[in-house]
């Protein structure tokens, strides 16, 4: 645990504090910050696996800052250091009421200073006050994350064809862990945060209300996992996302992952869900096109920054 004392003109002495792990009071503290800042800004400032990362105790390569005035934790960063060629990632937020005072500003100079100035951050929905302050701190645009949407009211697709000899069956959890995990880390080895996922990353998401198997589809072949589609369902939201898409390489380029797109999205719609959602990057046209011929469109786009050096 390392701590740093900073203050700013006419305010209150703030201090950052940084911690392999945080504490049960810590973590509601946490947890309270970025649900008031979502609901400020109708975007969470910090990703699905970072908010997982806050639970559990230490974690390999991740560290927590704590930003606070008077006692009361008001800012809060996240940094990830486990890509072994990419710099550290990052994400930070501040609560609402205490923008504009210098906080990210403070919050972002310790994370390059954590990081020797190799890092990067991503900037949810891309906010214009977010990248002010990557400007601030010097660092440039580096990669887009659509979120794109599309109705499933009134859902017309065609029949899915799968390749001959494959079938499809919802995940058994603990049986197919394993299976599931290589053939996630075979389709997503060109992506780091997706292909890295681990035992532990795949049993917190299993422990999460949202985890339902009977969304989650497996496609086979000759008895061996060759692809999947895992959904997932926001309640509150009303919306249903394709969460995540896999074919392993060498079964890729037969319209497995098409086929399983359409299954998952017939799947939510049955559920009566209005609309779902998925998130690409922008710069893989391909996929892109795939799902804008199946009716998706941008609704959002999240923005990562990284230092030039």
């Amino acid at each position: 645990m390392t701590s740093d004392e900073t203050s700013r003109p006419g305010g209150r002495p703030r201090s950052i504090e940084t911690r392999a792990e945080l504490s049960p009071d810590q973590t509601d503290a946490v947890l309270a910050l970025l649900a008031e800042a979502a609901r400020h800004d109708g975007q969470q400032a910090v990703s699905e696996q970072g908010r997982l990362q806050l639970r559990g105790g230490a974690r390999d390569g991740v560290s927590h800052l704590l930003l606070t005035c008077d006692g009361d934790i008001i800012g809060y960063a996240q940094l990830e250091d486990t890509d072994p060629v990419e710099p550290p990632a990052a994400e930070l937020v501040v609560h609402p009421a205490h923008r504009g005072m210098g906080h990210g500003r403070a919050l972002g100079s310790a994370l390059l200073a954590a990081s020797g100035k190799r890092l990067r951050v991503w900037a949810h929905g891309g906010h214009p006050a977010a990248r002010h302050l990557t400007q601030v701190l010097g660092l440039a645009l580096f990669r887009e994350l659509r979120q794109m949407r599309r109705p499933l009211t009134d859902l017309d697709l065609p029949d899915p064809v799968l390749p001959e000899g494959v079938t499809v069956r919802p995940f058994v959890p603990g049986r197919d862990d394993a299976a599931w995990l290589a053939v996630n880390a075979a389709a997503f080895a060109h992506h780091p945060e997706q292909g890295s996922l681990t035992q532990r990353d795949l049993d917190d998401r299993k422990a999460e209300p949202w985890f339902d198997p009977a969304g989650f589809f497996l496609a086979e072949r000759a008895g061996e996992l060759i692809g999947f589609h895992w959904t997932k369902v926001h309640e509150r939201e009303g919306l249903g996302e394709v969460y995540v898409v896999g074919v392993r390489p060498d079964a890729q380029g037969g319209g497995l992952g098409k086929s399983l797109t359409s299954i998952g999205l017939r799947h939510l719609a049955g559920l009566g869900i209005p609309t779902a959602m998925l998130y690409v990057d922008a710069d893989n046209e391909a996929a892109v096109a795939v799902y804008e011929r199946l009716g998706f469109t941008t609704h959002e786009t999240d923005l990562m920054y990284r230092t030039e050096s």
